[in-house]
């Protein structure tokens, strides 16, 4: 037992997750029991937050929850999965950066569709009659 730590909401608060995340990565086992102060409560410690925060990055990068668990499973195995664990990690890696290409993809080409519209739009700024002589158009010649 130890009293000193993190309380659950302090935790969740720390690592940008709910309290209900929290127990489910303890259910499903991504973090191991936590500590327990007299009165029962959660107690997180610093390594307990730097893992959270590894695990809320995997996430916010879709790893699945799956492999998540496998990742964790061999963590607590020790130094004789370090290959397995690699293993995953360049696997994930490998996904964000096709990922990163996609979005870089999008990115792109979603500032063309926005300067097209911009030009559109001061198109449509200029009055009629300006526009018109700017297009080498006039008033008799546009009927």
């Amino acid at each position: 037992m130890r009293d000193g730590g993190y309380t659950i909401r302090t935790m969740a608060a720390r690592c940008g997750m709910t309290t209900h995340t929290l127990r489910y990565y303890e259910r499903v086992g991504l973090i191991q029991p936590v500590g327990r102060a007299r009165n029962g409560h959660r107690r997180y410690s610093d390594a307990d937050e730097a893992w959270l925060n590894f695990l809320h990055c995997m996430r916010d990068t879709n790893m699945p929850i799956r492999e998540m668990q496998r990742y964790a499973a061999l963590r607590e195995d020790g130094d004789d999965s370090s290959l397995d664990g690699r293993k995953i990690l360049e696997d994930h890696r490998a996904t964000i950066a096709a990922q990163i290409v996609a979005l870089e993809k999008a990115h792109a080409l979603l500032n063309h569709k926005i300067e097209n519209y911009r030009k559109i739009e001061e198109r449509i700024r200029v009055p009629r009659p300006m526009r018109e002589a700017a297009e080498g158009r006039t008033l008799a010649t546009a009927g």
